[in-house]
């Protein structure tokens, strides 16, 4: 790890993250507004430091910056709405695959895809469907294939992981 101070940064931003969302989603009736005063703030200074932190060292890969705090760069750049951003940091995941989790680059990849209207690859972006209150799959590619390419990187069965969003 070559990065000490910029990987113990990203652990505390991915902490204030979790936190804001925890206390946002324990409300009875989570408010648009409530989100928009607790989590957007984070979520905004955390890109505005992300894009500074990718700008001097290049994509926090693992050997940068530890395991935990690569996953954790990955967290508040999934949980920013940017998709801008979130594609360039989905390039810079890809070009370093050997170096990041390839579950971050999935999730990442399927996120960028479903904000851009295509089909994601990986399944591993839900949305509710309003009639039935239940979490469901925005649009895969080729849905034959999704459980080989799940358990390529590691994911469990599609089934399995909707079972946790019943």
């Amino acid at each position: 790890m070559k990065y000490t101070t910029i990987a113990e940064e990203l652990n505390k931003m991915a902490s204030e993250d979790q936190s804001a969302r925890e206390k946002f989603y324990s409300q009875k009736v989570p408010k648009k507004e409530t989100f928009k005063n607790l989590v957007e703030p984070i979520d905004e200074r955390n890109y505005q430091r992300m894009a500074e932190i990718i700008d001097q060292i290049g994509y926090p890969t693992i050997s940068k910056v530890g395991k935990q705090a690569s996953f954790n760069a990955w967290l508040i750049i999934q949980h920013h709405p940017q998709g801008e951003f979130q594609k360039k940091c989905l390039q810079l995941m890809e070009d370093a695959e050997d170096d990041v989790n390839p579950q971050n680059i999935a999730y990442l990849k399927d996120r960028v895809l479903v904000f851009s209207g295509k089909k994601q690859v990986y399944g591993t972006q839900l949305k509710k469907n309003e009639i039935t209150n239940k979490m469901e799959l925005y649009d895969v590619e080729d849905e034959v294939h999704l459980d080989d390419r799940r358990k390529q990187i590691g994911l469990e069965p599609i089934a399995e992981y909707l079972k946790k969003f019943e």
